[in-house]
Parts: C-alpha cells; sequence; structure tokens
C-alpha cells in the first residue's frame, strides 16, 4: 500500500545524484484496546482496518465468531481501535512475538536517541554500500536458493563485518547486535545493508547501536525515512548495481568522478535572508525553469567537494542534497550566516554567497579561491565596491567575527581590521567577467521582473534562431 503523497528522494545514477518524487510505502501505528484494556499497537498500512482487526481477533484466539464483537471503532487521525468483546479478556497474556514480517511490534524512541548520534558529518563513499550489498549477496545462499530467510549485514569501508541469516528481517538485526557485543566489534558509524524492506523498527534499532548508513534493495516506509532524518542516518533503497534512491542526509555520501573540484574549499550558500525589500523568499523566485536557489546550488555542486546551506528553514530546501545548518547567532543578519558557513564547514576555507545571485561565474569563482592561503579573507571589489557574500573565509576569521557579533554589529567588514584581507581587483574582473553578472544579484520586485524580462528576451532570441518558441521566466 503506497502513500497518498510523493516525496523528493535523490537518485545516484551513472554518478550524477539528481531529485526525483516518489511515493513512499507508508507506515501506520494502530494502538488497539480491548474491553478499556491497551492490549497491544499494530504496525500496518493505512487501508481497510476493520479487516486487520477482526483478522487479528480471531488468530489470537479472542473471538471465533462476528457475533462476539459487541463493537468496534477505529479512529484513523489518532491511530486507536477500541473493541468491545461479550467474553472476558484473559488477566494475563504470553504473547509469542513473531518473525518480523507478520504482526508488528511496538516501540518507544527515547529522546536520548537523537542527542547520542556523533557530533559532525559522516562521510561514506558512494561505492562502500554498494560493495558490501554485494559480499551481503554473495554470502546469502539460502536467500537465493529458497528465498525463505532475510539477510543483513554490518560493515565499514573495509568490508563486511558480521553477517546474519533468519527467517524474519528484525531478527537479523537482533543477531548482529548479539554477536557485537560477544566479539566487541564497535558498530558506531558502520554501515548496515539489509535484503528486506527498512521499517521503523529497523531504524530505531539502527540508531541504539549507533549505524551511520543503512542501505536496502527494496523501499523503506514513510515512517523509517522519517526516523532517519532525525537520527542523521543515511537511507538508501532500491540499491541495484551501482545505482541507489537516497531518502535522507544524501550529503554524507562521497560521490566520485569530480577531479574538476577545487581542492580544500567548502561552498556555502545563504539562505536565511529576511528578504523584506522582496516581500517574500528570494531564494525560491523561479527564473529560466528553476529556482533561485537551484542556479546557486548548481553552480557551487559543479565546484566544490561540499556544499553546505546555511537556513533556518531547512525544510523549504528538501530537494537539494547538501547538508543544511543554521545560524548560531540568530537574526544577526548575513554576518551569522557567514559565521554558521565557515564554522560547519569541512575544509579550513569556504567560499560564501548569497542565494540570490543567480548568475554565479565559475571562472570568477575559481580565480578568486586561486588565492594563496595566507590570505583569511580574499574578497572581490567591483564598481559598487566591496562584496562580502561572495567572497573567501578562513575558519581563523571566526574570533574576530563571533567578537563582532557578541558586540550586537552586524556589519560585515567590521572584523576586516582584524583579519588578513585581500582584494580581487576590478581590473582581475574584467578580464574573466567584464559585464559584472557573477555579482548581480536581485532585492525588489521590480529587479526581478527586469531580470525575468531579460530572461525571456534572451530564451527567445536563441529559440526562435532554432526554429522553436517557449516561455523563459515563470
Amino acid at each position: 500500500m503506497q502513500g497518498d503523497d510523493m516525496q523528493a528522494i535523490f537518485r545516484l545514477s551513472k554518478g550524477r545524484l539528481v531529485s526525483v518524487q516518489r511515493r513512499i510505502v507508508e507506515e501506520f501505528p494502530l494502538k488497539l484496546s480491548i474491553n478499556g484494556r491497551e492490549l497491544a499497537t499494530l504496525v500496518t498500512s493505512p487501508h481497510q482496518l476493520n479487516f486487520l482487526l477482526v483478522g487479528f481477533l480471531q488468530l489470537q484466539g479472542f473471538i471465533a465468531d462476528l457475533d462476539e464483537i459487541l463493537c468496534l471503532g477505529i479512529c484513523q487521525d489518532f491511530g486507536v481501535a477500541e473493541v468491545r468483546l461479550k467474553g472476558e479478556v484473559p488477566e494475563r497474556l504470553a504473547p509469542t512475538l513473531t518473525s518480523g514480517c507478520g504482526t508488528g511490534i511496538s516501540y518507544n524512541l527515547p529522546a536520548t536517541l537523537v542527542a547520542s548520534r556523533p557530533e559532525g558529518v559522516q562521510r561514506f563513499p558512494s561505492d562502500a554500500p554498494v560493495r558490501l550489498m554485494q559480499e551481503l549477496g554473495r554470502k546469502a545462499e539460502s536467500y537465493r536458493s529458497h528465498g525463505g530467510t532475510h539477510s543483513a549485514a554490518v560493515g565499514d569501508q573495509s568490508g563486511l563485518l558480521l553477517y546474519a541469516e533468519d527467517i524474519g528481517r528484525h531478527n537479523t538485526l537482533d543477531r548482529i547486535a548479539g554477536e557485537a557485543l560477544f566479539k566487541k566489534v564497535d558498530l558506531q558509524g558502520k554501515m548496515l545493508v539489509i535484503s528486506g524492506r527498512v521499517s521503523t523498527e529497523m531504524v530505531a534499532k539502527a540508531a541504539r547501536l549507533g549505524i551511520g548508513l543503512i542501505a536496502s534493495r527494496t523501499s523503506p516506509t514513510d515512517k523509517a525515512i522519517r526516523l532517519s532524518r532525525e537520527t542523521g542516518i543515511t537511507l538508501i533503497g532500491y540499491l541495484r548495481g551501482e545505482e541507489m534512491e537516497i531518502y535522507s542526509h544524501p550529503q554524507q555520501l562521497e560521490i566520485p568522478g569530480r577531479q574538476d573540484s577545487i581542492p580544500g574549499i567548502s561552498g556555502v550558500i545563504l539562505a536565511g535572508g529576511e528578504s523584506r525589500r522582496m516581500g517574500c523568499d528570494k531564494s525560491l523566485l523561479p527564473l529560466g525553469g528553476a529556482r533561485f536557489i537551484d542556479h546557486s546550488y548548481r553552480r557551487l555542486d559543479a565546484l566544490f567537494e561540499e556544499v553546505i546551506l546555511v537556513t533556518n528553514t531547512p525544510s523549504l530546501y528538501q530537494h537539494l542534497p547538501c547538508r543544511k545548518v543554521p545560524d548560531l547567532y540568530v537574526g544577526q543578519g548575513a554576518l551569522a550566516g557567514i559565521h554558521s558557513g565557515v564554522r560547519h564547514a569541512r575544509f579550513e576555507r569556504a567560499f560564501v554567497v548569497a542565494c540570490d545571485m543567480p548568475f554565479l561565474s565559475p571562472e570568477v569563482i575559481r580565480h578568486i579561491c586561486s588565492r594563496p592561503q595566507q590570505a583569511e579573507v580574499v574578497i572581490p571589489r567591483t564598481a559598487k565596491g566591496l562584496e562580502p557574500l561572495h567572497a573567501l573565509y578562513h575558519k581563523s576569521c571566526l574570533p574576530a567575527i563571533e567578537a563582532v557579533l557578541d558586540a550586537g554589529d552586524r556589519k560585515i567588514a567590521r572584523f576586516f581590521p582584524a583579519v588578513k584581507v585581500t582584494e580581487v581587483t576590478p581590473a582581475e574582473l574584467d578580464d574573466i567577467d567584464a559585464e559584472g553578472r557573477s555579482f548581480r544579484n536581485i532585492n525588489t520586485p521590480q529587479e526581478y521582473f527586469a531580470l525575468c524580462g531579460e530572461t525571456r528576451a534572451d530564451t527567445a532570441i536563441g529559440e526562435t534562431r532554432a526554429g522553436k518558441r517557449i516561455e523563459g521566466c515563470s
């Protein structure tokens, strides 16, 4: 049973990570009470629940016929079911837990589970789960021969560490956890590959063990995706060959084939502005078939090994496969955004841009980033002045930035006297970007509509020459 809503996920195919839409299997917890006594929580699909409950009552021995049910009520909004039976419910019940593919199991996720995750960003080469899944396939002889058992394995970049088979997919992870305890194998940050569907219980167990990545040959459930996002686990489905779909934390995958990227520098996009003059979020404005933020991300993703988005509303940008970080100094403007981006960056230097610059020039960015590392700030100067939101910053700037922010000041240039600043001159820029398009930003509705008009004109001219005509900016 598939959910009603499409979700944005990421597909890795032929070395490229692209955003796609997919319907997700819904996992529905239903709390069952019989004669006023809470009995169990069934984890199920949210359709024809009356059939499920009556069948459950019959197969568990509570009823033999429909006449034994006085009333049955289901509230799907709250996930509860109340049943009144003619007979009494036994005082002592001795439940038999299923092997994992039948009746669901209830669990509570403690708040400490999220808090116990390791700090910093975990990194997994994108071919590592592929190789581990291949090893799982070679080990799972009984699964291939008769399909009667599920299999799971835990490993790291060096290969498979632990392997288990069982008729229940949940039991395979229990077996691995037990073997790890006996053999004193630390599972923190390891990868888990499994043969079956990923449910919430599997993610909860993996999170308790410190697993950093889960990969499956099939799809996860909706609540498994949500829990993976909350606990920092990279969740992969449909891992077949070298192709996969990534449902959470795609930024933790290292994708090869980026030999032309700028080494030792992170790309940072600031998307936390108030956009007061525009009257709406500039980052989401459409231009040329994409949004401003999409243009900025594609440019930086083609140039840097890591791209970070500084935003206090990450839900708006789930379609972007990069790490989202919040302001650490909330409400203190672009300087706070620079501080957060540089602080969270994996590398010592970070190239920082605003989200309203849709025409970023790779040549200009490479020129700025080519300056010697001795400079703590490399900033272009155009006819309009310094461009602090199109500049390179070193982590050594952080104490000076924090001193300015702690004083309640929001002006970016205020910390410049305390660090070594190198300017990129207008003459240098004229040789690369004579029109200054890389620095063009949009602040008002008038500027935006003028830009859309230019884009339509450019598109019409180009496509009229090609013998066709479409709209450019919508």
